[in-house]
Parts: structure tokens; sequence; C-alpha cells
């Protein structure tokens, strides 16, 4: 018997201004195996509308899980992170922070405002791919049966 799954990708949101490090998550979770689809916007601000489909983003999906980078142009990183908190639509998503800061002022912000996990690039592939299946676990697809 065939044991492949059907059902939707995990849709996931990446906020990460640097292409350098947006390509290396992308090419991890390719690496990885992890069905998705992934979407990248460059700024706090173009994520807050996604987030919130608003403007050119009025018809996207909710995201699954939104890989978040802190030091952001337009919009700090830290405010997209109080804004999905704050709403009660988005507070379920979970968050990963990935930041090139390894202050400890930074961990702290990021523990305060309940992000789901933390990691400091560059990342480690391996792990990164890890954290990604572990969440991959949690999020709530559609119909998801064998074929």
């Amino acid at each position: 018997m065939n044991q492949e799954v059907v059902g939707r990708p995990m849709e996931i949101l990446l906020v990460e201004d640097s292409l350098v490090d947006a390509r290396l998550a992308i090419e991890a979770l390719k690496r990885g195996d992890i069905k998705h689809r992934l979407t990248l916007v460059r700024d706090g601000e173009e994520a807050l509308e996604f987030l919130q489909r608003t403007g050119r983003f009025l018809r996207v999906p909710r995201p699954d899980l939104v890989l978040l980078d802190l030091h952001l142009p337009k919009l700090d990183g830290r405010e997209v992170l109080a804004a999905i908190r704050s709403d009660s639509d988005l507070k379920q998503v979970p968050v990963v922070v990935l930041t090139a800061s390894e202050a400890h002022e930074d961990l702290i912000r990021s523990e305060l405002l309940q992000v789901d996990a933390y990691m400091v690039k560059p990342v480690d592939l391996k792990k990164f791919v890890e954290l990604v299946r572990k969440f991959k676990h949690f999020w709530h697809a559609d119909v998801i049966l064998p074929t």
C-alpha cells in the first residue's frame, strides 16, 4: 500500500530583508523535503500587510509558520511580533525568530512576546530543518488522507 500523504502544503511566511539569508532558508527547506509554499516579504510593513491580508495581499492564505528576522527596514521585527501576538486571529501562528543578533536583550524581548523558537544566523541548516519539521506536526492542514 502506498503511504504517500495528500493534502495542502505548509504555508510559510519568511520575513527577511537579506536575500543571502533568505536564500539559505529557502535552500534548507528544499533540502529538508518539507512540502511547503513560501512567501518572502522584505520589510516589517509588508509583513503586517500580508498577515492582516490588506492591500495587494487581500487573498493570500494564512501562514502556518512565520520565520521572522528582527532587524527589518520600515517596521522592526519586534513590532511585527508584538502585532502578531496582540491580534486574536494571528496570535496562534507559530513564530520563529531568525536573527544575526546574539544579544541577550533580543532573546529576552522575544521571550516576552511568546516566540516559539529563536535561531541565531547563520542558522545551522540541519537544526533549522528539524525545527521546521517540528512545527509541521502542529499546523492544521485542511484534510490529509493516505493515497
